[in-house]
């Protein structure tokens, strides 16, 4: 498996390489369309790597002659690409993790400064080329022993690390496993978990978001992926995942995220409404209520004959993660060991220490 994904990671790396070649005649570098082109060559490829090759090839390119120079155009770039998305979460941990390594890389004044950033550029290119198997295969091996032979696992829409810790368990352990996967409306990509595990030959079944309470009694533990590590210990996903948590907690059944540690974020989110995708939102409008103007483009109950399906305006009221607090989290398995919720804390302190 580790090949495999080594060889997805380069070839994410020589699309960008490719379509950068392409820039402006000025020589600027478009980062938002450089991370963008990454992505849609690799379906596959985790959205914090794919923004540390952005800035990789950023440094490669920049025509800063100075350290501080390099530093502006890279917050710069980062402040952009951020701007530009609608869930900039998962790419935050790799733009920071990016920053903190030029930060506290050596500068000798002594050398030429263009072979300093030819070696930032190739440094960062190389782990975030062989980061993604490595930690992968030692989450599942962490992972392993709690999953016992005859489990049923339940999980929460589509994720990388979930999957192939599913796969390990159950084609290179013969562990035989069933597994219960969320629909997770609105993107419905708890369908892709299934048709992945179905084709693998491990029996799936996809329920309602809603059904979770009635499905959670024959389940023997929870696995889901994080989009981000928060310091508080808890992590960010996408919606649905705090209530599975809750449902779980009150059902007595382990709860495991697993999340590699370039997902780690310097973020301390207080309530669901302290999130980066979540502040410009409106949730929960109530159309007529304190004179609020009915949502734009929002249709009302039986203007429409199909009523199965959220328009986009009904869409865009609702949140694309949630926050899952560390008091409902059994364990959090990251390449850096099994951890509670104050071990996310020592992990982002061995990384950036107590700088900002």
């Amino acid at each position: 498996m580790a090949p495999t994904a080594s060889t997805s990671s380069s070839s994410a790396a020589s699309t960008l390489h490719a379509s950068s070649s392409g820039a402006k005649a000025t020589g600027e570098f478009d980062i938002i369309s450089a991370y963008h082109s990454l992505l849609s060559s690799d379906s596959e490829l985790p959205f914090p790597i794919a923004a540390i090759f952005a800035l990789s090839e950023l440094v490669s390119k920049s025509r800063a002659a100075t350290t501080s120079e390099l530093m502006e155009n890279i917050r710069s770039a980062s402040f952009r690409l951020k701007s530009s998305l609608e869930n900039p979460v998962p790419a935050t941990a790799g733009l920071d993790l990016f920053t903190r390594f030029v930060v506290t890389k050596s500068w000798d004044s002594g050398d030429d400064f263009e072979a300093h950033k030819r070696s930032l550029s190739a440094l960062a290119h190389e782990f975030a080329t062989h980061t993604v198997p490595s930690c992968r295969e030692k989450i599942c091996e962490l992972v392993l022993p709690f999953i016992r032979d005859d489990s049923v696992v339940l999980t929460h829409s589509y994720s990388r690390v979930v999957m192939q810790a599913l796969k390990h368990a159950a084609l290179d352990q013969r562990k035989r496993i069933s597994v219960y996967v969320t629909e997770s409306r609105p993107h419905g990509l708890g369908l892709k978990t299934y048709n992945q595990l179905v084709k693998l030959g491990i029996p799936c079944t996809v329920i309602l978001d809603s059904a979770v309470a009635y499905t959670m009694p024959k389940v023997d533990l929870v696995l889901t992926g994080a989009e981000g590590v928060v310091e508080s210990g808890g992590f960010l996903n996408a919606v649905g995942t705090y209530g599975m948590a809750i449902i779980a907690k009150a059902s007595n059944k382990p709860f495991f995220a697993l999340a590699e540690s370039f997902k780690f974020l310097r973020m301390f989110p207080l309530n669901q409404y302290d999130l980066p995708t979540n502040s410009g939102r409106r949730l929960l409008a109530f159309p007529g209520l304190d004179g609020e103007k009915d949502v734009q483009g929002t249709p009302k109950l039986g203007e429409r004959e199909d009523l199965g399906t959220m328009t986009k305006a009904q869409e865009a009221l609702n949140p694309a993660i949630d926050y899952t607090t560390p008091d409902l989290v059994t364990f959090l398995f990251s390449d850096v060991g099994v951890l509670t919720p104050s071990g996310v804390g020592d992990a982002l302190l061995a990384v950036y220490g107590g700088a900002d």
